[in-house]
């Protein structure tokens, strides 16, 4: 029986990591979530699941999480930007626990950007000797029904500093189901797996698409980076947090989030899910 702690087992890949971990009846999986009274519901129906309580910034929460625990899964949660303070204790604690796995995802052509959180956190991992699998995907598609729903869905707007760029946008579905590959093989170990959609896209071709797909008008702005980051300081978001997807975006313009890889197919045995298919999964939370 492999005991896995999965942090962030209410998210847009935590959750469909836990439903894809959840037949398979040598596993119990610990969903470390912030409010486990109010989150447990949504675990209910998984008899495998056990809820406890986890804050990055409360290292009192790590111990009970990481009870007994052989395997870990974690992504950075994005209004977490400084890693040597709200990340570096739970890693040190996971080395103190001697998992035989801690599975991080991360972000693809980190390696080349040493100012990223991720980029500081992997090297941590390493430096830990943490037995690993970093998986670096591309950029999410359920950022547009999460971070850009309400211009899409108040002004039909793709309000996305990506420029002319191409992103070959992966659904979070596809990652939870390669982590669940990870975790349930040492295959993967001490590995770095680029995943990636099956084409990538400019942004004007996605609004396309979402406008084919929801037989309504969706338009592509393209606004500066710093035009983005005023509105969306203006929206009261937190300044490390703009700050850290200002920078994403720059690298989306560098032309660095255009890689496709076949990663994806290699672990799951199939294709990664289209953007097309995507659009029509979340039609009702496009448009209501």
């Amino acid at each position: 029986m492999e005991k896995i702690l999965i942090i962030g087992g209410t998210g847009n890949i935590g959750f469909p990591l836990i439903k894809e971990l959840s037949s398979n009846e040598n596993v119990q999986m610990i969903a470390g979530v912030h409010q486990p009274e109010k989150e447990a519901s949504l675990f209910a129906k998984f008899a495998n699941v056990e809820v406890v309580k986890f804050d990055f910034l409360d290292p009192e929460t790590f111990y009970k999480a990481l009870s007994a625990v052989d395997r870990v899964f974690f992504i950075r949660p994005p209004q977490l930007a400084k890693p040597k303070v709200d990340m570096f204790p739970f890693l040190e604690a996971v080395k103190a626990q001697k998992v035989k796995q801690l599975v991080f995802v991360s972000l693809i052509g980190v390696e080349k950007n040493p100012v990223t959180p991720h980029h500081k956190i992997e090297k941590k991992i390493i430096e830990l000797e943490i037995p690993h699998t970093f998986i670096r995907p591309s950029f999410f598609m359920q950022n547009l029904n999460t971070t850009h729903l309400a211009d899409i869905f108040d002004r039909h707007d793709l309000y996305v500093p990506a420029g002319n760029s191409k992103t070959s946008f992966i659904d979070t579905r596809d990652i939870g189901a390669v982590a669940a590959k990870c975790l349930l093989s040492d295959k993967y170990l001490n590995q770095e797996l680029e995943i990636t959609g099956e084409v990538a896209l400019t942004y004007a071709e996605v609004a396309t698409i979402m406008t084919k797909v929801l037989d309504t008008k969706i338009i592509y702005t393209k606004p500066s980076l710093l035009g983005f980051r005023q509105t969306m300081l203006k929206r009261g978001i937190k300044k490390d947090y703009v700050n850290v997807m200002v920078m994403l975006y720059l690298i989306t313009q560098l032309g660095n989030a255009k890689k496709v890889t076949l990663t994806v197919e290699n672990v799951l045995g199939r294709k990664p899910t289209s953007f097309e298919k995507y659009v029509e999964d979340y039609r009702d939370v496009f448009l209501g």
